[in-house]
């Protein structure tokens, strides 16, 4: 598919349209749009939030690790960030690692840690 359809519109066109993919269980079509936004806004927790979660449901865990490092540099209390980051690590069968982060994730949301 041309990449042009990937950039074609406004910003929030292409919000929008990466939220209709991610929706649809298309993480890899979302992770194109949502690259393309990132670079452009690379402080919108938002979009990085998103993007990070299409890498996890496409499992490409070490980008997504990277994206959820990048928030949590920029936002430390961001508390989802810190939960898909304690479960990415998880996944990728780095238990001690992850278990930092999801025993903060619990506390910061007052949830009982699984």
């Amino acid at each position: 598919m041309n990449d042009t359809y990937f950039e074609f519109g406004t910003p929030v066109d292409r919000w929008n349209r990466a939220g209709m993919f991610f929706d649809a269980k298309e993480y890899t079509t979302a992770v194109r749009i949502l690259r393309g936004l990132v670079t452009e806004a690379p402080g919108h927790t938002a979009a990085r939030l998103l993007l990070a979660r299409a890498y996890y449901h496409s499992a490409q865990l070490g980008r997504a690790e990277t994206e959820l490092r990048a928030i949590l540099d920029r936002d430390p209390v961001e508390s989802y960030a810190t939960l898909l980051l304690g479960r990415t690590l998880e996944r990728q069968g780095r238990d001690a690692e992850a278990a930092p982060y999801l025993r903060l994730a619990a506390a910061m949301t007052g949830s009982e840690q699984d």
